[in-house]
Formats: C-alpha cells, sequence, structure tokens
C-alpha cells in the first residue's frame, strides 16, 4: 500500500478499536505530518479515504472529526398504518400514570423527555440570570409584557436569518416554554370540536393539548427516517375539515425522524393550497449531527402559514421555561391569547439568556452538544444491537437524543416498561405516543444522559426482558 493508504489503514484500526471515539478531533494535518514524517498532501489524503468510508467528517476551519457510526445490524421500522378516521381523546389520566411511574430520582431516566443536566452550561446560565435580576429596573416589568423582550426577539430573529428565514422581530412572541406556545398556537387557530392532524407516532404533549382544548385529531403515518406521509396527509386534507397539522419535522419525538428538504417544500405547497396552518414543534432542531441544521420552515414560508414554536429548553437551559413562537399571520391572536392567559414571561429570566446569548458562548456549546449526543447515540445503537433480540427494529436518529425501538411481534411494551422499572429503569412505552394508545410493541429511549457502565447494563437488562417476553409469544 501507499503512504497514505497506510496512514489511513492505522487511523480506521484506531477507530475500530475504540481508542479513537466519536466526536475525536483527528490530529491537525500539520501535526499528522510532523508526527510520521508524511507530506501535507499524503496526510491529506488518508483523511479524505477516510471521510468517503464515513469514518470521519470533516468541519470548516476545526479539521476532521471522527462519526458517529450507526450499526445496520437490526432493520429500521416500516411506515406506520394508523386508521385515517378522526379520534376524539382520552389520553391524559393514561399518560400521566406512565409518566408519575418514572419520577424516582433513583430511577435510570432512560424514559425521560430531556437530556442530562450536565450536558449544559448551567452555572455560565446563573450568571448572567444573576446580573438580569440586579439590574432589572421596574420599567422592564412593563416593557416586556407580551410579545415579550425586545432584545432576545431580536436575537432570536437574527438567528433565524443565520438559517434562512427572514423572520421579523414584531413576529416573535415569546413563551413560558414550547408547551405554552404550542397550545397558544392550538387556541389561535381552533375551537371545541375542531379536528386537527397529527404524526403518528407523535409527542404524546400535543394529544394532551388538543384532548385540554376538546379537538380531535386524525393521525397520519409516518416513517421513522423521512417523517410525515405526505401522500396520506394529502388524502387527508381532501375529506376532512382540518383546521391545523401540528407536526415535528426535525428529529421528531418519539421517532427521531427528519423530513428531507425537498419534502417540507411539498409539505409547504400543500398546506399552502388548502389554507391549513402548520404548528410545527422545532426543539431539537439545533441538536442536529450532520455538519449543516435542517431547512427552517420559516424559510419556505411565503404565506405566514407556519407557526414556528421552539424553546430553549433542550438545548440550553431547562428548567427555565422559556420558549416562543415565530407566529406569522397568528401574532396578533396569540399575543392576545398570551396576555388573557398567562399575561408574561418571567423578565429576569428572558434579559439573563438574552445576556448570555449577546457573550458568543451558544453556538460553541451547541458543537460540543452535538459531538457528545451523537456520540451517546452510536454507544446507545451498539448496546442495543448487542443485547436485543431477533425480531427487534431500530431507527437510526440523525440528531435529537431519542431512540425509537420496535420490539419482537407480540411483546408488550407497558409489561416491559413495568419489569424495568422495578429494576430501577424506566423507559416511555409506545401507547403514549398514540391517540388509539398504538405501538403496544414500541419502547422510546434516551441517550441524552452520559454513556457509561449503568446503562450499558440496563440496555443488557432491558434485553433480557425483552428477549423472554419473546419466547413467551404463541406461535
Amino acid at each position: 500500500m501507499s503512504r497514505y493508504q497506510d496512514l489511513a489503514a492505522a487511523t480506521e484500526k484506531l477507530i475500530a478499536d475504540g481508542l479513537l471515539r466519536p466526536g475525536d478531533r483527528l490530529p491537525s494535518i500539520r501535526q499528522a505530518c510532523r508526527t510520521h514524517a508524511l507530506s501535507p498532501i499524503t496526510v491529506s489524503s488518508a483523511y479524505q479515504v477516510l471521510e468517503s468510508r464515513g469514518l470521519v467528517e470533516a468541519r470548516p476551519k476545526s479539521g476532521y472529526f471522527v462519526r458517529a457510526r450507526f450499526g445496520q445490524n437490526l432493520p429500521e421500522p416500516d411506515m406506520t398504518q394508523p386508521g385515517s378516521d378522526s379520534t376524539g381523546l382520552e389520553v391524559s389520566d393514561f399518560i400521566f400514570r406512565i409518566l408519575d411511574s418514572s419520577k424516582d430520582s433513583a430511577v435510570l431516566p432512560l424514559g425521560s423527555s430531556f437530556p442530562s443536566p450536565a450536558l449544559f452550561p448551567l452555572a455560565k446560565l446563573g450568571r448572567s440570570l444573576a446580573a438580569a435580576a440586579r439590574h432589572l429596573a421596574p420599567q422592564d416589568t412593563l416593557n416586556d409584557l407580551p410579545p415579550g423582550n425586545a432584545e432576545l426577539r431580536r436575537l432570536l430573529a437574527l438567528r433565524y436569518l443565520a438559517h434562512g428565514a427572514s423572520v421579523a422581530p414584531q413576529e416573535i412572541i415569546i413563551t413560558a416554554g414550547a408547551m405554552e406556545g404550542l397550545n397558544l398556537c392550538l387556541q389561535a387557530v381552533t375551537r371545541p370540536g375542531d379536528l386537527i392532524a397529527v404524526e403518528s407516532p407523535t409527542f404524546y404533549a400535543g394529544l394532551q393539548a388538543a384532548e385540554r382544548l376538546g379537538l380531535k385529531v386524525v393521525e397520519i403515518p409516518t416513517h421513522p427516517r423521512d417523517g410525515l406521509n405526505l401522500e396520506a396527509l394529502a388524502d387527508v386534507l381532501a375529506r376532512h375539515p382540518v383546521k391545523a397539522c401540528l407536526c415535528m419535522l426535525n428529529f421528531s419525538n418519539p421517532s427521531g425522524s427528519l423530513m428531507p428538504d425537498a419534502r417540507k417544500k411539498e409539505l409547504i405547497a400543500l398546506l399552502r393550497r388548502h389554507q391549513v396552518p402548520l404548528i410545527e414543534d422545532d426543539v431539537y432542531a439545533e441538536l442536529h449531527f450532520g455538519a449543516q441544521p435542517p431547512l427552517c420552515s420559516k424559510a419556505l414560508d411565503a404565506d405566514g402559514l407556519v407557526m414556528h414554536v421552539s424553546s430553549f429548553a433542550k438545548c440550553l437551559a431547562p428548567g427555565y421555561r422559556i420558549g416562543w413562537v415565530a407566529a406569522g399571520r397568528y401574532v396578533e391572536q396569540i399575543r392576545r391569547q398570551k396576555l388573557t392567559s398567562s399575561l408574561a414571561t418571567s423578565v429576569p429570566i428572558q434579559i439573563g439568556l438574552a445576556n448570555y446569548l449577546k457573550q458568543g458562548g451558544y453556538d460553541k456549546h451547541l458543537r460540543q452538544l452535538r459531538l457528545c449526543l451523537a456520540a451517546q447515540a452510536a454507544a446507545m445503537i451498539a448496546s442495543v444491537e448487542r443485547h436485543f433480540p431477533a425480531g427487534t427494529r431500530i431507527a437510526r436518529p440523525q440528531g435529537g437524543y431519542f431512540l425509537w425501538l420496535e420490539l419482537p411481534a407480540g411483546v408488550d411494551a407497558l409489561t416491559v416498561h413495568q419489569q424495568a422499572l422495578a429494576h430501577g429503569i424506566s423507559t416511555a412505552p409506545g401507547p403514549i405516543f398514540s391517540a388509539k394508545r398504538e405501538y403496544g410493541n414500541f419502547l422510546r429511549l434516551n441517550f441524552g444522559h452520559p454513556d457509561n457502565e449503568r446503562q450499558e447494563a440496563a440496555i443488557a437488562l432491558l434485553g433480557s426482558l425483552v428477549g423472554a417476553a419473546a419466547q413467551s409469544v404463541p406461535i
């Protein structure tokens, strides 16, 4: 072999042996030249070979990094097949029972909806918040009534602009987390008894919000890789008086699916033809594993039909309860709903977050967070492939921090959930993600907590529980 092939082979072995792990930076070309007495073109050629094999990725101005590799030993789930009829909702009691069982701090939170607090710059955020509280002027409590703190909204508008979307600060309304944002959007465009379209599976909080508002839902099939089935949605829109479409287009909860850019354009065009607003829950968009962020739906929103909802809870400040809505043509309705429901969102926290964003460390934090989550995803997928039985299927997310598993046919996820809890492990069983309590043999696992021996042991135990359940299923 030539010298560049020798270096590529040696580096590949370091990755295979685990000495170089996902997210690790390879030596710079200059450093590798000194270490191996090679020319820059030889090192560059070796790194390009590794990149072509999918082992590393080049990042502008940063160098080459080991890519997270998601194993291929288990297949992915198929497209879901929910019924296309509308459903009245009675899900809250069922969901609360499941969630309450997972609150014990001694339980390993594989069923949690939040990543580890250790992943966030909470000390630095705390200092920004303390400074905001010290310098809070009495007039700020009035100035920052809905739509919210002007500086924070300006900074958010700049982030939209960096993602190719022209969103005026006046269009942005600060909310008490994304959940309030979703509720305000639904209230702006629906009345009790109205019908909305949701993904299937879908995040249970959206179902709870719809139930609280007296809405009916129609579930649209999704694919665990590409998301919403647009052909099925088009059929529903042609046959039903849908008032809104509530979706997660980027790294959906629970499946982790990412709608490709071309399909997003088709979705926006379809909704425009029917004049149906899109309420997008987009809290995971910043947690992409690829070099480029996904296409922002607001960049396609020529008619103001998109209500884009997000928050800092999943990527920066869990517990701070600061979210926002880029409300499009519905900005005034949502602002009034906000005033009449909760009046305002915490003023010091808005100012503190604005101060943090201006300091310039947010994007560095996000880069580190993405690397960590990608590595943890690869580690959990590898654990599942080692320990779960034949017949298991696994979605391979391109961002976020959830892993969606289809268990062998006949295995009851609720039973596995209860058995795992008895061993100090929480999971999120599939039925909580469906208005009709479907996905009885699915589990959602959270890989947003540092990979360690306890998690490996937990995955091994879950695999044994699933394997025992699969063996007891009648043939």
